[in-house]
């Protein structure tokens, strides 16, 4: 089984409409995909499996990413932080020898990007990471090496302090895309 990516896809986006009328993933970028589907287009040109995580009640995204290629899950803890949505991924896909974790809100990280990131996992490395002009970005990387701490996350850091406590392998990439995310309208 290769690596799997992972769309972690329930976020509220709370700082690009504080109302919550307008759902950031399903924006417009200037080709016309949702920020969402660019994100998940991006994995599945480089990545066999993806698996992408909403919240209950997106179905507007979840049918989006369903008909974009990717496995479609739901989870109903997902207003408790990023953690829950990301266990929730990795519970459902533990098989996989290792996870490459996207953003929904990230569609300029590039397809070439994620394989390498991918390729450094089956290379031996539990953590890799990009970097792009001495920055790091995202996504990130992990082998099943580190199952247990995932599964153990909580509220809204995300995998951060496996990150910050772990060996990595960065792995270089001219891909500023990896340090692009969308968190407000200007960012369209």
């Amino acid at each position: 089984m290769p690596v799997t990516g992972i769309l972690l896809a329930a976020g509220r986006g709370k700082r690009f409409d504080p109302s919550g009328l307008q759902n950031k993933l399903l924006q417009p970028l200037a080709d016309g995909d949702a920020v969402v589907v660019a994100s998940a287009k991006n994995l599945l040109a480089a990545l066999p499996r993806v698996l992408a995580v909403v919240r209950p009640g997106d179905d507007r995204v979840a049918a989006l990413l369903g008909k974009a290629g990717c496995e479609v899950r739901v989870c109903d803890y997902a207003d408790t932080g990023m953690a829950a949505s990301l266990t929730c991924a990795i519970d459902y896909a533990k098989g996989a020898p290792g996870w490459v974790i996207a953003l929904g809100d990230m569609p300029y990280v590039q397809p070439d990007t994620i394989r390498q990131l991918a390729a450094a996992i089956d290379a031996g490395a539990n953590i890799a990471l990009p970097l792009h002009q001495g920055r790091r970005g995202n996504p990130v990387a992990f082998s099943r090496y580190h199952l247990p701490l995932l599964l153990a996350l909580d509220g809204d850091q995300g995998a951060r302090h496996i990150v910050a406590t772990h060996p990595t392998r960065e792995v270089a990439v001219d891909d500023a895309g990896i340090l692009r995310d969308i968190d407000t309208p200007a960012d369209l």
